[in-house]
């Protein structure tokens, strides 16, 4: 069963709030979309070819986020990667619910969107009320993996999800 990859940006594969300088970097196919996104010039487009390895793995990457199609038209290309599909997120008003403190508003959008199939949520904001609310509420297995906005994904990130997706596709994908 293939099992879903929600992935943030902002935090996740664009880093920020270090009190150091960041890297810069270029893209080997820079498209006339990045330059309206200053901040791209962070993320390693070396990323792009890790997270193709994530998904040869037997998972399906797709964007969390709130760039929305912006992932798609600028992202996608500085990393190398086809198009994925996209979060559509609720409106403000639809269905909204109280949640318990803390609950961040991708949560249940994540939860609906894997429909009882196993997946690896990375972002930055995961809290501990999440992982509460997915074990509560998922019946499939699921990582909510947190990412460090001041470094993005890092090796040992990669080594967790890589680990963690090769175990929840049992044996054969081993």
């Amino acid at each position: 069963m293939l099992l879903f990859l929600f992935l943030d940006i902002d935090g996740t594969l664009v880093p920020f709030g270090a009190d150091r300088p960041y890297p810069v970097y270029e893209a080997a196919f820079p498209l006339p979309e990045t330059a309206a996104h200053p901040l791209l010039s962070r993320v390693d487009p070396a990323l792009g070819a890790r997270l193709a390895r994530l998904a040869a793995l037997g998972c399906a990457p797709v964007w969390a986020t709130t760039w929305g199609d912006d992932a798609n038209t600028c992202l996608a290309p500085w990393l190398g990667l086809p198009a994925l599909p996209v979060v559509d997120w609720p409106d403000e008003d639809e269905g909204a619910q109280a949640g318990p403190p803390g609950l961040h508003w991708k949560t249940r959008p994540l939860v609906a969107r894997a429909a009882g199939r196993p997946f690896v949520w990375v972002d930055d904001e995961i809290t501990d009320a999440d992982r509460a609310w997915v074990a509560a509420h998922h019946p499939a297995p699921a990582l909510l993996h947190r990412v460090d906005p001041r470094h993005g994904l890092t090796d040992r990130d990669f080594a967790v999800l890589a680990e963690w997706v090769t175990d929840a596709r049992g044996p054969a994908a081993r």
